[in-house]
């Protein structure tokens, strides 16, 4: 009788907490994202007047926007090892004010050695965030909301694109404003709002559930309970355990995954405004027409997030999307004219986003909490380095044939991979058992 009357009160406490985390945590964290995205990605547009104005190739400019994934590599795991240790409010700040500070320091760029060395200094900055976000929330949201959550945050990157398109192109065309080029306001421009949003950090985010004072008493111990009954008393890997953690089988494999979404989505970014002007469009008309797939990626995602999350299911949500990639890409091949090309790159975008969210789901479920830290930055910082390999071979084998449809046949190869892998993965798997596969490989 009183669980029977328990239960609806129960359900409303939930209903009630859940609603309050993740209207103070998730809009802030996906503005702070937003920002990160379009500064990460803003090159692509700067390429439309900086490339002729430092007299770039293709190869180095592909090269040199890559290289920024070299860095953020090698430095996304210490760096999330370090959130675990420091807190997210401080770290997630620090984060933030020094990639601002370097991105509107692009506007520096003299020809390709700064520029490259402005690039590795700007991935080196920005590691660690995207990771570092995903497992804060892993601090806050059980199993059972993360892939509608992780959709909503995520969503911050194709709205980055669909918005800061315009916004790009018109900054542009501020051209000889105190003696600046409009690619140097660009960056300047969009660098700043980081350094703002890093120091509201330090007011606005709280480490854990807690620490949170803006929750109520009853709404933190709900909290508090459910988490601790998901984690089951996990503890944290030690040195050599963080090795053995990156290194595993499961971790690896679903780094492969996300490169299948990350890496394509990067080299797609980057390259994207100059693919779609080589029609002979303005600035201003290839800011609009490259908005178009991410506005449409914006609204799938986080329907298909929320359906995986309705259903249970993560292995199809995360394949079927890569695969549409996959074979909307390799169609360009046959598909030449503008019209063909728009619609192509909206079917690869709305691929590339739908499916980040279950991936980023499972990944969380396949993790225990002492192992999440490492194997999320891991799998994060693999994705990340195939960018670079994406990045650099689409402008590579664009100056060697001078076609972008062959250019992008890497792009497809890595997105069929990417959806046969999570197959492979997800065959006949338990996530407990995954989850209890790592880290008894930590701890060996």
């Amino acid at each position: 009788m009183t669980t029977n009357s328990d239960t609806p009160d129960r359900s409303v406490l939930q209903v009630k907490t859940m609603r309050r985390v993740a209207l103070r945590i998730v809009p802030f964290l996906m503005l702070c994202y937003f920002v990160s995205f379009l500064d990460r990605v803003n090159v692509g547009f700067a390429a439309l007047q900086m490339v002729k104005d430092l007299h770039m190739s293709p190869s180095v400019f592909g090269f040199g926007s890559g290289i920024f994934f070299v860095s953020y590599f090698l430095c996304e795991v210490p760096s999330n090892l370090i959130l675990q240790k420091v807190g997210a409010r401080l770290w997630i700040a620090r984060i933030m004010i020094t990639w601002g500070v370097l991105a509107a320091g692009m506007a520096l760029v003299t020809g390709p050695r700064s520029f490259y060395v402005m690039r590795l200094l700007l991935g080196a900055a920005e590691a660690g965030f995207f990771p570092g976000v995903i497992l804060y929330l892993t601090y806050w949201f059980p199993a059972e909301y993360r892939a509608r959550v992780v959709g909503w945050f995520t969503v911050a990157i194709p709205v980055s694109s669909f918005l800061g398109s315009p916004i790009s192109a018109a900054l542009l065309g501020a051209n000889g404003w105190l003696g600046l080029r409009g690619w140097q306001w660009m960056f300047i421009m969009e660098g700043a709002p980081a350094v703002l949003l890093g120091l509201a950090c330090l007011v606005l985010l709280s480490d854990r559930p807690s620490a949170a004072k803006w929750l109520d008493a009853d709404e933190r111990s709900w909290l508090l309970g459910k988490l601790e009954g998901e984690k089951g008393g996990a503890r944290s890997v030690g040195q050599r355990g963080v090795w053995r953690v990156i290194f595993n089988k499961h971790v690896l494999a679903l780094g492969v995954v996300l490169a299948g979404s990350t890496a394509v989505s990067s080299g797609l970014q980057i390259w994207q405004p100059q693919i779609i002007k080589s029609y002979g469009l303005t600035n201003m008309q290839t800011g609009l027409l490259n908005s178009i797939p991410f506005a449409l990626a914006s609204i799938i995602m986080v329907w298909w997030g929320k359906r995986s999350d309705q259903t249970g299911e993560r292995v199809w949500h995360t394949a079927l999307p890569l695969l549409l990639t996959a074979v909307s890409l390799a169609s360009a091949l046959v598909f030449h004219s503008l019209f063909a090309i728009i619609v192509i790159l909206c079917l690869a975008v709305i691929g590339i986003y739908a499916g980040k969210g279950p991936v980023w789901a499972v990944s969380t479920e396949l993790l225990s909490a002492g192992t999440a830290a490492a194997g999320l930055a891991q799998m994060n910082a693999i994705s990340n380095l195939a960018g670079f390999g994406t990045t650099y071979l689409l402008g590579f084998i664009k100056n060697a044939t001078g076609s972008y449809p062959i250019a992008m046949l890497p792009l497809v190869a890595l997105a069929a991979a990417g959806a046969v892998t999570i197959l492979l993965v997800g065959r006949g798997q338990n996530p407990n058992k995954v989850a209890e596969a790592v880290v008894a490989t930590a701890r060996e």
